[in-house]
Parts: C-alpha cells; sequence; structure tokens
C-alpha cells in the first residue's frame, strides 16, 4: 500500500477482516491500535514509496502484524518526555505485543508484533 497516513484505515481494515475470518475478534482492538502505529512509524520514518502490512497467524492462538518498508535504518524505542506529543509509537506496540521485533530484509526492514488470544467457535 502507499506510504502514506491514510494507509493506516486500509490496514486496519485488513487485520479486522482477518481476524474475524480466524475468529479471533478480541485482538481486534490491540491489532488495529498495532497496525496503525506501524504504519504510521514507517510513513513517518522512511522515504519509500510503499509499505507492506502482513498478518500471520503463528500459532492457533497467535498472530503476528508486520509492516515491511524500504528503510534499513532500524527503529529506536525511546522514551519521550510527558510533554511530548510524538515519539511512543514503539512504545505502545511493546505494551500491546506479547512480543515484538525487527527482520533486516533485503532492501528494508520488517517490525512486527505478535498478540495471542482464543478463538471463539
Amino acid at each position: 500500500m502507499p506510504r502514506a497516513a491514510r494507509s493506516a484505515r486500509t490496514g486496519r481494515a485488513l487485520v479486522r477482516t482477518v481476524l474475524t475470518a480466524w475468529r479471533l475478534d478480541d485482538l481486534t482492538d490491540d491489532a488495529t491500535v498495532l497496525v496503525s502505529e506501524l504504519i504510521g512509524n514507517a510513513v513517518e520514518h522512511t522515504a519509500s514509496d510503499h509499505v507492506q502490512v502482513t498478518v500471520t497467524r503463528t500459532r492457533r492462538d497467535t498472530v503476528r502484524i508486520a509492516v515491511t518498508d524500504g528503510s534499513r535504518t532500524l527503529p529506536v524505542r525511546r522514551d519521550p518526555d510527558d510533554t511530548a506529543d510524538r515519539g511512543r509509537g514503539l512504545l505502545l506496540v511493546e505494551a500491546l505485543s506479547r512480543r515484538w521485533g525487527v527482520d533486516a530484509q533485503p532492501r528494508g526492514k520488517r517490525v512486527w508484533g505478535e498478540l495471542t488470544g482464543e478463538p471463539h467457535h
């Protein structure tokens, strides 16, 4: 999808659709915030034209939401001061995720977070 702030809406819709299909609806709120933050970070900190969002079911109860961009610069989690109105993206990713990380790619990086929940039958 294009590297644009509006892509966060598309990413949230994708995540909702996938989690509903997998009957992991309880993860939707955290997952939509997670994908929004990952896309927002990519939009702000890379000059690539596009970002890629993937949602992978790594186990029965675990999903990995990832955003890949064309920058090889690795993200740095910072502790912003109380008056800052920006800089909390990775803090949110860390708080929401069971675990999170960054994978170097041949032409950029993939930043991901994993969420865990029980499927509904």
